[in-house]
């Protein structure tokens, strides 16, 4: 039997915005990986209570994200947990620098994001194309706001990335996927088998409950901000689907680190 381990783990501090590179990340049960879609840009007519750090979870059409404005994938956005600061750079030029810990910085991250969006053009689909003002919502490690209220983590494995890059006849960056974790050591779509089975992966215990239907997004260059490739329509035309990767559940806390191998209870 090959040996399954974890290539690449990534989180996702402000939901819709850049990836962060991790060597370790803790999983929790009823959270997922804390950190991850930790903030969230929120239309501000949707946003009922009057303390945006505990705004639960809403419905993702409620917010902005790369599948509404794929624009935001040109902005480079950096966190900084120990300070709380974000720093969002395009093509190398400093834009913002804020503060979600305070009230100043957290407006000025609103109405950055507010004035960004007023410059680019929407998705056909956007809910709110009519460009709303928004309103960061979310604190560090607290509130989580994932697209589903029963919070996953997202897995897919690399040889499944390297099949579709051969398919499409130039390289596939992941990111456009916005996983979790990059598995390697199975072959090309076998995450797909694993739906219905635990896994342990580094200290914790997870349960693959789905395959993940993908969106227009993926079509989206993660540095450019451009639709670049056809690949939801690549997906549907090889495999008469539109699915990449896997979602799963915590079902025991831990964690896991680049290198850590994944046992299959099959």
């Amino acid at each position: 039997m090959h040996k399954i381990s974890v290539q690449q783990l990534f989180i996702y501090p402000f939901k819709g915005l850049s990836a962060h590179k991790c060597d370790r990340v803790n999983l929790q049960v009823g959270h997922g990986i804390p950190g991850d879609r930790a903030f969230a840009l929120m239309y501000k007519q949707d946003v009922t209570d009057t303390d945006s750090t505990t705004v639960p979870w809403m419905k993702k059409h409620n917010f902005a994200m790369q599948n509404d404005w794929h624009g935001l994938a040109a902005l480079d956005c950096f966190y900084e947990p120990a300070s709380g600061t974000l720093t969002v750079k395009r093509k190398g030029v400093e834009l913002l620098v804020a503060n979600t810990n305070t009230t100043k910085g957290r407006d000025l991250i609103s109405t950055f994001f507010t004035g960004y969006l007023a410059g680019i053009y929407p998705s056909q689909a956007a809910k709110h194309p009519q460009r709303a003002p928004l309103q960061l919502v979310g604190e560090f490690n607290k509130t989580r706001y994932p697209d589903r209220e029963v919070v996953h983590i997202s897995l897919v494995s690399r040889e499944t990335i390297n099949h579709l890059s051969e398919l499409a006849g130039q390289p596939i960056d992941v990111l456009r996927f916005r996983p979790n974790i990059i598995v390697e050591g199975i072959p090309a779509w076998q995450e797909f088998d694993w739906v219905g089975q635990e896994i342990q992966i580094g200290t914790a215990r997870i349960a693959v409950t789905a395959r993940i239907n993908r969106c227009l997004n993926i079509d989206v260059n993660p540095e450019t901000g451009e639709r670049d490739i056809n690949l939801l329509s690549l997906l549907q035309t090889n495999f008469h689907h539109t699915q990449t990767g896997v979602l799963a559940q915590i079902i025991n806390d831990g964690s896991v680190a680049i290198g850590e191998q994944l046992i299959v209870n099959i």
